[in-house]
Parts: structure tokens; C-alpha cells; sequence
């Protein structure tokens, strides 16, 4: 599979395919601009137009059990496009930008909090990470505002790759204990936030920090004898 569009310019909202396969619950298109579910962050949603001008409602994106191939979920009862047929697709945008500036934002988190990653979630505009963190007292409001002083200084949000053995030969690129970066293809996908932090990522992010917004710590739980979660959302944009 190639790179999908959604890793080459994650603001990118529109584009044409060809669909290669339809049936029931799953639509297959030889380009991808929809993010597709993994590392925590949602599948994204939208719709597809037909090259007669109807209109498919897409619910949901995710990976075939072979995962090198992108389902695009219709809406129950939709009507399907035909094998070979010229689509529109459009990210339901908003619901995107907000996921982008959550993951960022949760990036940022675990620069603030430098404790081993055991799970987290991408939500619409929040999101929430658990660390293994041992007997440490977290601070909420002293979180927050470190967070809000990252954000500030609207550093830059790119991407690069690695090969499989640049990884191996640096494991400590890798914060998740349970999610390990997929490896195998022989090159693995990094985010880098200038100055403060590295990490491997296939999700989309915002190009500078300035965009997350103000970041409120909405919680903090006791998950475990060592583990903690943290809650945080994010003001409109």
C-alpha cells in the first residue's frame, strides 16, 4: 500500500479516487485521504460523490484483518459505488482538525509527564493518556499551565521516517509500552515537535503548536497501584 494521502498532507480535505472494490459495509479506493483507526485516534468520516452526483455517507475508516488494506464504511443502507467508478471524497473537516490538535496536544503531554505511556485515546477535541508514573503526585494545575506554555511557543510540528533498524538501534523514540510502532515495511514514520519531543506516530497532527488552543487538564485518575490518567480537552478552535 502506498503512503495514504491523509500522511502526506494531513490538512489536504479533498480528493478524487477510483474505487477498486464494493460491497457491504466496505468500500476500497486506490487513494486514502481518510485517516484510517489506530494508535488511539478515531477513523475519520465524510462523504463520497458518485460520479452521477448522488452521495455516500462514510461512517467510519479502518483496516481490513490484513491491515494493507482501507475500508471506507458506508452508512447503513447506503447505496454502493460501482468497481472502477471516479469518486469524490471530503473529510467531514472539522471533526478531523479537532482529532489533529488533541493528538498534538497529547504529544505534548507526554513531554510534560516523562513517564512510560500504557494506553491513551484521541478523542473530538479531548483526549487522555495513562501513565506508569509510580507513587509521583501529579499536579493538575501545574500541568496545565506547563502544557499552556508549550503551546506557546508555537513551535513546529513536522514528520520524517526511520528505517527499522534506526528504531531498533533507539528505543527510548518509543514512550507506549503496550502499542509498539508497526515495523516490518522497513521504514517507520516519526513527529517530531522542534525542540521537544520525538516520537514514532502515524497520526495526523497540526503544523505548529499555536493551533491546539488552550489545553485544560479535565481530570486526573488513579487507574492502579502505578498508573495514572490524565483527562484534557481543548477550547474551540
Amino acid at each position: 500500500m502506498s503512503d495514504p494521502l491523509f500522511r502526506r498532507d494531513a490538512y489536504r480535505r479533498e480528493a478524487e479516487a477510483k474505487v477498486l472494490s464494493a460491497e457491504p459495509g466496505r468500500v476500497v479506493l486506490d487513494e486514502n485521504l481518510f485517516y484510517v483507526r489506530g494508535g488511539g485516534q478515531p477513523g475519520d468520516r465524510g462523504e463520497m460523490t458518485l460520479a452521477a452526483g448522488g452521495k455516500i455517507s462514510i461512517a467510519d475508516t479502518v483496516y481490513d484483518v490484513d491491515r494493507a488494506t482501507i475500508l471506507h464504511v458506508p452508512a447503513e443502507g447506503a447505496a454502493l459505488p460501482a468497481a472502477g467508478e471516479r469518486v469524490n471524497v471530503k473529510l467531514d473537516w472539522e471533526l478531523r482538525y479537532s482529532r489533529m490538535r488533541a493528538h498534538t496536544a497529547l504529544h505534548l503531554l507526554s513531554v510534560v509527564l516523562p513517564y512510560p505511556v500504557t494506553g491513551g485515546s484521541v478523542g473530538d477535541g479531548d483526549g487522555r493518556l495513562d501513565f506508569d508514573s509510580g507513587d509521583v503526585a501529579f499536579d493538575k494545575a501545574e500541568i496545565e499551565q506547563k502544557l499552556n506554555e508549550l503551546v506557546a511557543t508555537d513551535a513546529e510540528v513536522s514528520t520524517r521516517w526511520i528505517t527499522d533498524e534506526e528504531l531498533a538501534a533507539n528505543p527510548g523514540l518509543v514512550k507506549t509500552m503496550k502499542v509498539k510502532p508497526p515495523t516490518g515495511s522497513g521504514r517507520v514514520r516519526l513527529v517530531e515537535i522542534a525542540g521537544l519531543d520525538l516520537q514514532p506516530c502515524g497520526g495526523t497532527h497540526v503544523a505548529k503548536l499555536g493551533e491546539i488552543g488552550r489545553i485544560t487538564v479535565t481530570g486526573i485518575e488513579k487507574k492502579g497501584k502505578i498508573n495514572r490518567r490524565v483527562r484534557i480537552t481543548l477550547a474551540s478552535a
